[in-house]
């Protein structure tokens, strides 16, 4: 399984690379900080079944296999929170309005989070259950172990995403001029 850095950061990068060069000015304006942190949340938050089996397994003789990457790990979880967006759609919230931010494109960012942790997951290491429990198959392509150095790609996959984020936001955001 990546990292949990390498979860927060490829969405992170992702939804702002997304903002700085998809959306169109108008909308980048409409498009606060906020929403970074969120998504780097999300992209961590279907390894919550971990806590579940930690606190499983003070009461019972659950092994971790049997908890992580099922439901949490599944296409749905992700449809969960692409659905209440769409059910949120009209809601309005003044304490979302002045921060900038909208319940519905909370609950897509979410959704969008959920899924890269998924494709991660699948691609870089193990599997993931898509549809479980309606049907119990995997799969995944586990790059990692393909590569000569399963051991230590992981963590260099971290640090050379970080750097290159940070170089990236430093030419296209000057972030030395915020120290």
């Amino acid at each position: 399984m990546p990292h949990a850095v390498t979860h927060v950061l490829i969405a992170i990068i992702l939804l702002d690379l997304i903002r700085d060069y998809v959306l169109k000015k108008k909308h980048r304006m409409k498009f606060p900080l906020h929403y970074l942190i969120i998504v780097g949340i999300a992209g961590l938050l279907p390894d919550i079944d971990i806590i579940v089996y930690w606190i499983l397994n003070l009461t019972s003789g659950l092994t971790l296999t049997e908890i992580h990457r099922t439901f949490t790990h599944t296409l749905f979880f992700p449809a969960i929170f692409a659905i209440a967006g769409f059910a949120t759609w009209k809601v309005k919230s003044k304490f979302l309005a002045r921060h900038k931010m909208k319940l519905h494109t909370i609950f897509f960012i979410i959704a969008f989070g959920t899924f890269i942790h998924l494709v991660l997951d699948a691609t870089l290491s193990g599997y993931i259950m898509p549809i479980y429990p309606i049907a119990i198959f995997k799969i995944g392509l586990d790059l990692v172990k393909l590569t000569p150095w399963p051991d230590t790609i992981l963590p260099a996959i971290d640090a050379i995403l970080l750097l290159a984020w940070l170089i990236h936001e430093e030419v296209k955001h000057k972030i030395s001029d915020f120290i």
